[in-house]
């Protein structure tokens, strides 16, 4: 999963950015309001976390650029404030969520996976498909009961396909979507990491996943 951090707290900012990374999230960074509209117009994110006192931009006028323009990626809010009317002003600008600094890392993961699956339409941390089963509190993968050990971007790749099964995407999308702006790979990354995936979680089994759309993409499905 993708997500922006903005804060203007540079100190703050590389915590939270390093600690979700380490938790396996390819994360994007900025430090006031333009930058952040900026990052959520060229990119594609699972969620944003915002500070709501922001330079240049409030967080509060940057969420109400993105819903005025039909951008309606979720958005928990971090304030060192703590009174009603500002949790108010955030809500009723279109954030998911308010989280009260100081916060517990732990806390901020939680809400984060939360947020992220009711905006998929999901009530669950477990996404199957056929004898697949991924876990995304545990960040865990079995596929016929068997423990399938795979690398951070390869997760990714595999959570991301899970999350919008039976959708086709594109190689663009793909890698829009799970590496940050910072990357600068081959073209055919996305192809090497599909052949990673299919080793593990195809090779052996009769009914094949992960398929190719030949022009298109890929599409994981249970459906051969």
């Amino acid at each position: 999963m993708r997500l922006l951090v903005a804060e203007d707290e540079r100190s703050l900012n590389r915590v939270i950015t390093k600690r979700l990374e380490k938790e396996g999230y390819s994360v994007d960074s900025c430090f006031n309001g333009e930058d952040a509209l900026s990052y959520v117009e060229m990119g594609e994110f699972d969620a944003v976390i915002m500070d709501i006192m922001m330079p240049k931009m409030s967080g509060v006028e940057v969420l109400k650029a993105m819903r005025s323009s039909h951008n309606d990626t979720p958005v928990i809010f971090l304030t060192a404030k703590d009174s009603i009317a500002d949790r108010v002003a955030g809500l009723d600008a279109g954030a998911e969520d308010y989280l009260v600094k100081p916060f517990a890392f732990e806390e901020l993961l939680a809400r984060i996976r939360v947020m992220i699956r009711k905006h998929a339409g999901h009530n669950t941390n477990i996404f199957t498909a056929g004898d697949l089963i991924l876990d995304t509190a545990r960040r865990e993968v079995k596929r016929g009961g068997v423990t399938i050990n795979l690398s951070a971007r390869e997760y990714d790749i595999l959570e991301y396909l899970l999350y919008n099964k039976g959708i086709i995407l594109s190689r663009e999308k793909i890698e829009n979507h799970v590496w940050n702006f910072d990357y600068s790979g081959g073209t055919n990354v996305v192809d090497v990491y599909i052949r990673y995936l299919r080793k593990k979680i195809d090779d052996g089994h009769d009914r094949k996943l992960i398929h190719t759309v030949r022009g298109a993409g890929y599409v994981l499905k249970e459906e051969p």
